[in-house]
């Protein structure tokens, strides 16, 4: 190599770590204080805090539910205020964690287990919730759940 090529040579490098670099931060890891949140939102779902539940999800939240119907905050918070109305503790497997300057999209297979009307109950879904950080604190803004058969 000729040190007249070494520029050229430098530019493809530097272009190919770049590249690397932006892909790895859009599918790498999840900005710490949206990895705090969705902890505490996971906790406020077992314990059915509705207080933190209602400042962890944003005022136009959706969510959509596996029987394909709608909710909207007001709707997704009444369930955790029902009597009996508990879900069990529950870790999300082959996660999908993606994130770009002010949002997010996480999810994965969550095998659901809850109890309503007496009844232990328990459904295999894939879940997804997409986060908006807004006025400096993160949010989901929707959420949607589909039966695994």
């Amino acid at each position: 190599m000729t040190l007249a090529k070494a520029p050229q040579i430098m530019k493809r490098i530097l272009a190919s770590v770049l590249l690397a670099v932006s892909l790895s931060t859009f599918a790498g890891t999840l900005p710490p204080a949206l990895v705090q949140t969705i902890k505490a939102y996971e906790q406020a779902q077992t314990h059915n805090d509705v207080g933190t539940l209602s400042a962890l999800v944003s005022d136009d939240f959706i969510l959509v539910n596996s029987n394909a119907s709608v909710e909207d905050k007001r709707q997704f918070l009444a369930d955790f205020n029902l009597p009996g109305f508990k879900i069990d503790p529950y870790a999300i497997e082959e996660r999908i964690d993606r994130a770009w300057s002010g949002g997010a999209i996480t999810g994965g297979l969550l095998n659901l287990r809850w109890t309503q009307d007496g009844r232990h109950q328990s459904r295999k879904l894939r879940i997804v919730y997409v986060w908006e950080e807004r006025g400096g604190r993160w949010q989901a803004v929707y959420a949607q759940v589909t039966r695994v058969p």
